[in-house]
C-alpha cells in the first residue's frame, strides 16, 4: 500500500480498539465505565465490532466469567469465530494488553476516531451533493444538518454525577442566588419590567419562554421594549424578526426610545424638536449590543447556526424570535403540527445548549375571541400541544381595550399561565399605543 493510500484511510486507531477489547476480557466489569460511551459501530474494524457486540451481549445477559475461552465458545455458537480471526486474533488482543487500567482511555480514542469519521462522512456527502443539481438552500441545510449531527453525536454519552457532586453544585448556586438577592437583584436576565421581574426572578438560563397573543395585541412591541431594556443594561440580544424587516423594527425602537409618535414618523410629519429626539435616540441605539436578523423563510438550522456563531464570538444573553409559526420546517411534507413540534423541541434544545433564555412569540387561535372572557388560556395556542409541553414558561399578552375601547383603556396584562420554576399570575402594565410602548404601571404613580 502506498503512503498516499494510507493517508486516504478513514480516521481509526486499531491499537486502541484492541486495547478496549483486551481490557474488558481481563476485567469485564470495565464495561460499567463504557455504558453510553462506546457502541459496536464506534469501532472501525468490522472484526472488532463483532467481538465487542458479542461481549456486550454476554454482559447484558449477565453471563459470568467473560474471558477469551467463553468468548470463543460464544463466537463459535454464533458462527463468527473464524470470521473474526479465530484463536490467534483473540490471544493477540490479550497479549497486547497487560492490564485493564487504561480501558476508558482506549475507549475515548476509539470514540474520537469514530467522531472524526462521522465528520468526514458529513463533509464528503456535502461535497458530493454540491456537484449535483439540488437546490442551493437545500444543499446548505443538508450540509449544516449533517455536520450538526456529527457535532451532537460527539458530545453524547453518559455523564453520570454522584449525588454529592450535584448537592455541592446546588449549594453553590444557592449561595450565588442569596448574594444576588441580598443586593436587591434578580437571579435571571431582567426584562426591565419591575413587577414582571419580581414575579419571575428574571429569565432563567436554558429556559424556553413562549409569549403568545392574538394579532394586534402588541407582541412585537413588547419584545422590542424588553430588548431595549436589556440592551440598556448591557445584555447581548439576538433578535430574529421573521414578520417585519429590520428597518421597520428600528422605526419601532426609535419611536419608543425617543418617545415620538410612530404614526408621525411613518408619515414624515415631525417637528424639529422631535427630529432632534430621534437623532439622539439613534445615537444611543447604535451603541447597544443588539443583533437583528430579518431573513424571510428562515429555517431552524439557520437560526441555530447564527446563534452558535455569535455566541462563540461573545456569549449572548438572550434570543428573541418573532414568531414560531413563521419558522420554515426542514421537511415541508410533514403535517403542520408535527413541523411545529419539531421546531419547538429544537428551540428548547438551543436554549439548553447555549445556556441562555430563548423568547419565542406565538399566535393564538380564534377561539379566544368567541368567548365572553377574552383572557387567553393554554388551549388557545395554535398547534398548542408541543409548544405548551416544551415551554418552561408561557406568557399571554392581553389588552381589554383591544375588544372594547371603553374597557380599561391603556391597561395591559401579562398573564403567566405556565411557570415551571415559580408561581403563575397576572402582571399589569401600561400601554402607550402612540409610542408602541409598554411601561410599568408605577410610571404613572401606581397604576390606573
Amino acid at each position: 500500500m502506498s503512503s498516499f493510500d494510507e493517508l486516504r484511510l478513514p480516521p481509526q486507531n486499531l491499537d486502541a480498539e484492541r486495547g478496549v477489547l483486551g481490557s474488558v476480557l481481563l476485567m469485564p466489569e470495565a464495561l460499567d465505565d463504557l455504558a453510553g460511551l462506546l457502541e459496536p459501530d464506534h469501532f472501525y474494524s468490522v472484526d472488532n465490532q463483532r467481538i465487542y457486540a458479542v461481549i456486550r451481549g454476554m454482559y447484558d445477559r449477565g453471563v459470568k466469567g467473560i474471558d477469551a475461552v467463553n468468548l470463543s465458545e460464544e463466537l463459535s455458537r454464533l458462527g463468527q469465530f473464524d470470521d473474526v480471526g479465530g484463536a490467534d486474533y483473540l490471544w493477540q488482543i490479550l497479549d497486547e494488553v497487560p492490564h485493564a487500567q487504561h480501558c476508558r482511555y482506549y475507549a475515548g480514542i476509539v470514540r474520537d476516531k469514530w467522531s472524526q469519521r462521522q465528520l468526514n462522512y458529513a463533509l464528503t456527502e456535502s461535497l458530493s451533493r454540491s456537484f449535483s443539481n439540488c437546490d442551493t438552500d437545500e444543499l446548505f441545510e443538508t450540509a449544516q444538518r449533517l455536520v450538526g449531527q456529527a457535532v451532537e453525536q460527539r458530545h453524547t454519552g453518559a455523564r453520570h454525577q454522584s449525588l454529592a457532586d450535584i448537592v455541592q453544585s446546588s449549594l453553590r448556586r444557592l449561595d450565588e442566588r442569596m448574594k444576588i438577592a441580598a443586593e436587591g437583584g434578580i437571579t435571571g436576565v431582567p426584562t426591565g419590567f419591575i413587577d414582571l421581574d419580581k414575579h419571575t426572578t428574571g429569565l432563567q438560563p436554558s429556559e424556553l419562554i413562549i409569549l403568545a397573543a392574538r394579532p394586534g395585541m402588541g407582541k412585537t412591541a413588547f419584545v422590542c421594549n424588553v430588548t431595549e431594556r436589556m440592551a440598556r443594561a448591557g445584555e447581548r440580544v439576538l433578535f430574529f424578526s421573521l414578520e417585519q424587516a429590520n428597518i421597520e423594527l428600528m422605526d419601532r425602537l426609535l419611536s419608543s426610545v425617543a418617545r415620538v409618535d410612530g404614526a408621525m414618523i411613518r408619515a414624515g410629519n415631525i417637528s424639529r424638536e422631535e427630529a432632534a429626539k430621534l437623532f439622539a435616540a439613534a445615537g444611543e441605539i447604535e451603541t447597544w449590543p443588539i443583533y437583528l436578523e430579518d431573513k424571510p423563510a428562515i429555517t431552524m438550522s439557520e437560526i441555530t447556526a447564527i446563534a452558535r456563531r455569535l455566541h462563540r464570538q461573545e456569549p449572548l444573553s438572550v434570543i428573541m424570535i418573532d414568531y414560531i409559526q413563521l419558522i420554515e420546517a426542514a421537511d415541508k411534507k410533514m403535517p403542520r403540527e408535527q413541523q411545529v413540534a419539531t421546531i419547538s423541541r429544537n428551540l428548547k434544545f438551543l436554549a439548553k445548549e447555549l445556556g441562555i433564555p430563548v423568547i419565542v412569540l406565538a399566535q393564538l387561535n380564534r377561539d379566544v375571541e368567541k368567548r365572553t372572557t377574552k383572557r387567553p388560556m393554554l388551549a388557545d395556542l395554535r398547534e398548542s400541544g408541543s409548544i405548551e409541553q416544551d415551554a418552561d414558561m408561557v406568557l399571554f399578552l392581553n389588552r381589554p381595550d383591544a375588544y372594547d375601547a371603553q374597557d380599561q383603556p391603556g391597561v395591559a396584562e401579562v398573564i403567566i399561565t405556565k411557570n415551571r420554576a415559580g408561581p403563575c399570575g397576572i402582571v399589569t402594565l401600561t400601554w402607550r399605543r402612540e409610542l408602541m410602548r409598554f411601561e410599568d404601571c408605577s410610571f404613572y404613580g401606581g397604576g390606573l
